[in-house]
């Protein structure tokens, strides 16, 4: 690969976008929507846009966008996951894309480190791989600085605002999948994550999951995604600070194939739009309305 651009260069790695004044209860998060590269990264890399493009989570950034219109900060990446991925414990290193791994301290070598997708991705598909070569360890630990950091730094601050003002706060981890391998009426259109159970309350989930089946679509829990690193690691039911991932089934809105997006989009923005502005009217009436913020 060519040299690394300059921190400065990758930043921002990030965008918040949506009301400002005094904080909602609700944050919103799209990791994977990212679509940049840095320069000289396509032409180093060993596969075309369209390759590296099957790493994305397309359009979930816009499909979000309407329900932060509703009330809610919406936080979304910047550069491809193909690139670094935000949802990725920093510590998730493949070391055999390294050319200097001893350089490297402690890594955690977990499943999807094995299978290619790591806090760098190796692969974005079966037998797709990114790098023609490997990359140095000061290379990782650059993007984790410059990229990955700064977006979880912002986003924990986020709901530190939230939190602070209303006493509790709720982190949507917004996610797209590829259709499930399951017969058509079995297969799952949303899949709420809550890390099996520990991430949020079961009010919360519920009432998630019963906004989905309200408008009509296939929802199951946990399997096959039950949270990534962003709803683990931003949450702390005990201090109110709760965490879900939603993941979209593609085809509702775009063919996976093309990324073209067709006719359904439009009706899961709204469908997403109007569970940010019914959350927003909900979780005051059960955890509590916000603290008394005093006259400037």
């Amino acid at each position: 690969m060519s040299a690394e651009p300059s921190v400065s260069a990758l930043t921002p790695g990030h965008f918040v976008s949506g009301p400002r004044g005094t904080p909602a209860p609700l944050v919103i998060a799209s990791p994977h929507s990212g679509r940049a590269l840095p320069p000289g990264f396509l032409s180093a890399a060993a596969l075309d846009m369209d390759g590296l493009r099957r790493a994305e989570d397309a359009y979930v950034d816009e499909l979000l966008a309407p329900a932060a219109e509703s009330g809610a900060p919406l936080i979304t990446a910047r550069w491809a996951r193909a690139y670094v991925d935000l949802n990725r414990d920093p510590l998730e290193i493949d070391l055999s894309m390294l050319s200097d791994p001893a350089a490297l301290g402690p890594v955690k070598t977990t499943e999807r480190v094995r299978s290619g997708l790591g806090v760098l991705p190796r692969l974005t598909g079966p037998g797709l791989h990114i790098y023609r070569d490997r990359i140095t360890s000061a290379a990782v630990l650059q993007r984790i600085a410059a990229v990955h950091a700064p977006y979880h730094q912002r986003l924990a601050s986020l709901i530190e605002d939230a939190a602070a003002c209303h006493g509790y706060a709720l982190l949507i981890d917004g996610h797209s999948m590829p259709p499930l391998s399951l017969p058509a009426r079995q297969r799952p259109e949303i899949v709420i994550g809550d890390a099996g159970g520990i991430s949020a309350p079961e009010s919360v989930v519920r009432y998630v999951e019963a906004h989905f089946r309200r408008a009509g679509l296939r929802v199951a829990r946990n399997t096959p995604y039950a949270g990534g690193y962003t709803t683990r690691f931003h949450a702390a039911p005990a201090r109110g600070r709760f965490a879900i991932q939603i993941e979209i089934d593609r085809t509702l809105y775009m063919n996976p194939d093309t990324l073209e997006r067709h006719a359904g989009f439009h009706d899961v923005a709204e469908i997403l739009k109007n569970l940010v502005a019914e959350l927003l009217g909900w979780l005051p009436q059960t955890f509590g309305k916000p603290q008394a913020i005093a006259a400037e």
